[in-house]
């Protein structure tokens, strides 16, 4: 059992650290499964995302100069990643890059539709491989929640199999508040059934 670090929680604009390359790793570890018809090579997958992190949309955990975690927490309408296409055909080519942006520009920087007023939208929770199971992310996602002024959180689209991810927002006091099944053909392949919505109120 791993014990857990105390970490410094800051907004990913306050520090100096080079967090856009730290934050890319941690986002190619969390979702090269995802991001595989693009490349299967984890690097490549973070230098062709570095560039799409709005650092003030984004909370980072640190210990030994080193990015353990990171979480975006938005209004709902606020982007927390914009997808530049130049950089994704630098780094994926022109084809890959193309589709990188066309697609995943609709998956990451689709607005929500009837946000809730006065809400944060809680999204890219990822910890870095050598700091998981240490409280990172449970730190963050509770600084995010002291920290900022909303009366509600959500965070959208939890796989159903992600059971690490459900432990923690559930622990956090998170409730689920909606499913959408996914589809059968995609279910078969990833082994998710259900994405699930959560919802945490202030007390």
């Amino acid at each position: 059992m791993k014990s857990e670090v105390e970490f410094t929680i800051i907004r990913a604009d306050k520090t100096d650290l080079d967090v856009r390359k730290q934050m890319a790793e941690i986002f190619a570890e969390g979702f090269t499964q995802w991001l595989g018809y693009f490349s299967k090579d984890k690097n490549v997958i973070a230098k062709a995302f570095a560039h799409m992190f709005v650092l003030d949309q984004f909370y980072v955990a640190i210990a030994n100069d080193k990015i353990a975690g990171m979480t975006a927490c938005t209004d709902g309408k606020t982007l927390s990643v914009k997808l530049n296409k130049k950089e994704l055909r630098k780094q994926l080519g022109f084809f890959k890059g193309n589709m990188a942006s066309i697609f995943l520009k609709k998956e990451f920087e689709a607005p929500y539709e009837n946000f809730p007023a006065n809400t944060g939208s809680i999204e890219f929770v990822g910890t870095a491989s050598e700091f998981r199971g240490r409280g990172a992310a449970s730190q963050i996602i509770q600084y995010i929640l002291e920290n900022t002024l909303y009366k509600d959180y959500v965070i959208e689209e939890v796989a159903d199999t992600n059971i690490p991810a459900m432990k923690l927002y559930k622990k956090m006091g998170f409730v689920e508040y909606k499913r959408k099944a996914f589809p059968e053909k995609l279910a078969k392949k990833n082994g998710i059934n259900n994405l699930l919505s959560l919802r945490y109120v202030k007390k």
